[in-house]
């Protein structure tokens, strides 16, 4: 990585921490990196910081060789996720989120954790069990090294969470959990119902893995869908009006290759960015053989 990705990264990095209500919070969101690395690369001292470094830092702060991506919190399905962090926030309300992959569920999460204080955004894996989704929880409010065994980390959990003012745990992707794992949210909700707002994200797939869970009356199926109030909320489509502002924000004005981008998105937000990409090299190597 040559001096001038590093100068990008580096100005990535202190914006991207400029979005935290502290630089403590934003480091507790970043994956492997230490505090001490992101003070390093804010003050300019690089000698010491490998390529691996940058690039992981890199990767998490938005530096990628095909530009930065803006994200626009105008769109209709930020706006609704926002409502209900707010309110699951302020009263410690439990709500779960369905909406189709590539919906926005995810960006729209990170960019509300970004903006707000004492809120949690945790993207689950299929291979986590209790300890390490309990680890992951912890380290992302800000307790870093979390260990000990699960009741433990629980009780610790805990106490960190009656301390705080109005916290907010966001479970993206909890679709991915085994049933050992997704139970355990049982456990979760009753000791901190009231005490901290939940909402859980998911695709479509869980609403039918509850339903069938339900039908065939299998253990925790039932608590689970009680505790979230006995319904899934689901996310609208995105709108041409959403799409345009989208393509306009990052660098595509043409009507015309904004309505492409709308007629062959499919309401997939990722689909939107790698057709956005797509339409930008294209136009760059128009400009070239015109100054050729």
């Amino acid at each position: 990585m040559d001096n001038l990705m590093k100068k990008e990264v580096a100005e990535l990095l202190c914006r991207y921490v400029g979005n935290f209500a502290s630089q403590k919070k934003a480091v507790s969101s970043l994956r492997n990196v230490s505090e001490s690395t992101v003070i390093q690369i804010r003050k300019g001292n690089w000698d010491n910081i490998s390529d691996e470094m940058w690039r992981a830092v890199g990767k998490q702060v938005g530096f990628s060789a095909k530009g930065q991506w803006t994200f626009v919190p105008s769109v209709k399905n930020c706006i609704t996720l926002a409502q209900f962090f707010e309110d699951a926030k302020k009263y410690g309300n439990t709500y779960a989120i369905a909406g189709a992959s590539g919906s926005g569920k995810t960006a729209a999460a990170k960019w509300y954790e970004g903006q707000t204080e004492n809120v949690a955004h945790v993207e689950c894996a299929e291979f986590w069990r209790k300890k390490d989704f309990l680890q992951h929880i912890l380290m992302k409010f800000g307790k870093e090294n979390a260990g000990g065994s699960v009741p433990e980390m629980m009780a610790e959990l805990t106490d960190m969470l009656l301390k705080m003012e109005d916290p907010l745990l966001i479970i993206d992707e909890v679709d991915k959990l085994s049933d050992s794992v997704l139970f355990f949210f049982i456990t979760i909700y009753n000791q901190l119902h009231g005490k901290c707002g939940i909402v859980m994200m998911s695709t479509d797939y869980m609403v039918k893995r509850i339903e069938k869970g339900r039908r065939m009356n299998k253990r925790g199926y039932a608590e689970i869908f009680s505790r979230i109030g006995r319904k899934f909320i689901g996310l609208p489509g995105v709108k041409g009006e959403e799409v345009q502002a989208i393509c306009r924000c990052n660098g595509i004005t043409n009507e015309m290759q904004i309505t492409e981008v709308y007629n062959e998105c499919e309401g997939d937000m990722r689909r939107v960015e790698r057709m956005v990409h797509k339409l930008k090299l294209k136009s760059e190597k128009v400009r070239q053989l015109q100054t050729a």
